[in-house]
């Protein structure tokens, strides 16, 4: 299966039986244990942001580009704290869901939605943060959507991914035990020296990092700098 194989399974599926699961996922209303063990791990991991990006106290008026926005659990609490804030997410039914969020809080000028995919995003931005992505690629593709996403960054990218451990490898083969067409795309792993000598070789120094683990959802932030 070819990476652009695995962009249109991913469009296609937050479009249709995924976009239902993940709205309630990122939502507040009730879901099942599985899922609210992954929403609190999600919400832990745009808080690590968030708290990164206040502790720096100079968001007022600074341009992040939000790749993969989702429902816009990361690109409206930005734009309230004052950020001129583009976001983007490959999913018309997520991006919808969005703008429908963000117009529940009221006129947010400095917020823009759009539909893209990462490929075929531009511009500069002081920042460009990119959540939970890279899970539905593959290890080449990973790194060009890297080096795509890093020359739209002037100053600082910040991602997350699945890192590729024998524990979560192991979660990875036991979850495949129990498909199911409403439950996820592929998920891939990827090894963190892996995704840190990329951004290395890009240019950028590791500044800031964190780790989410709970029972069903685990991600690696890092925070590169230049």
């Amino acid at each position: 299966m070819t990476a652009a194989d695995d962009k249109t399974i991913v469009r296609e599926y937050f479009n249709a039986t995924g976009f239902d699961r993940w709205r309630r996922i990122y939502g507040d209303g009730e879901v099942n244990k599985v899922q609210l063990d992954i929403r609190v791990g999600h919400q832990q991991t745009v808080d690590h942001v968030l708290s990164w990006l206040r502790a720096d106290d100079n968001l007022q008026g600074m341009t992040i580009c939000d790749a993969g926005c989702g429902v816009g659990s990361l690109s409206i609490p930005l734009a309230e704290m004052g950020a001129n804030v583009f976001a983007s997410d490959i999913s018309e039914k997520m991006v919808g869901e969005a703008k429908d969020r963000a117009a529940e809080i009221g006129q947010l000028q400095n917020l823009t939605f759009s539909v893209q995919d990462l490929e075929t995003l531009t511009g500069k931005y002081h920042t460009v943060v990119c959540l939970d992505v890279l899970i539905h690629y593959p290890q080449d593709k990973a790194a060009a959507m890297l080096e795509h996403l890093s020359s739209l960054a002037e100053s600082r990218l910040i991602v997350s991914f699945a890192p590729k451990t024998l524990a979560y490898s192991v979660l990875k083969k036991v979850g495949e035990l129990f498909p199911g067409p409403s439950k996820t795309t592929r998920a891939y792993l990827h090894r963190e020296a892996d995704i840190i000598k990329i951004l290395n070789d890009l240019g950028w120094t590791l500044q800031r990092n964190a780790m989410t683990k709970t029972r069903f959802y685990f991600s690696r932030l890092l925070e590169v700098t230049r």
